[in-house]
């Protein structure tokens, strides 16, 4: 990972083969937004909210990572990592959804912004889905 900071703002490089989600989480972040990312990944799985689990579509071969955004929280003691991407195959049909896990393919371009003054956390709702509680810090 490359990675440079200045006061809230970080632009992080991911290079090839690093682990999308737990190269996200290692920066330790805990309340912040994934403002936009671009690159490749392989190995992509797609996660589908069908109302009580994740349907997940595994993509094996390399996709253009057109699209990457989200948000880390803390839910309890765990950092979370919540983002959704949109993908294209080679051909140029898009894909996308909530990211379960992928590999970076060649790179990935991400830009961040920690948050100061709000803290965001997440607690489980009845709905199976960890909900998105945000206060003022």
């Amino acid at each position: 990972m490359i990675k440079a900071n200045h006061e809230q703002q970080l632009a992080i490089r991911l290079e090839d083969g690093e682990e999308l989600i737990p190269s996200l989480l290692a920066l330790g972040i805990d309340s912040g937004i994934i403002l936009n990312g671009v690159g490749m990944l392989r190995e992509l799985e797609l996660g589908y909210w069908n109302g009580k689990s994740y349907d997940i579509k595994r993509i094996d071969e390399p996709v253009e990572l057109l699209s990457l955004q989200g948000n880390f929280a803390r839910k309890g003691e765990e950092r979370v990592v919540h983002c959704h991407t949109t993908v294209s195959k080679q051909g140029g049909a898009a894909l996308g959804g909530h990211v379960i896990g992928a590999i970076v393919n060649n790179t990935a371009e991400i830009f961040i912004h920690k948050l100061s003054g709000i803290t965001l956390r997440r607690k489980m709702e009845t709905t199976g889905l960890a909900g998105l509680y945000p206060q003022k810090s």
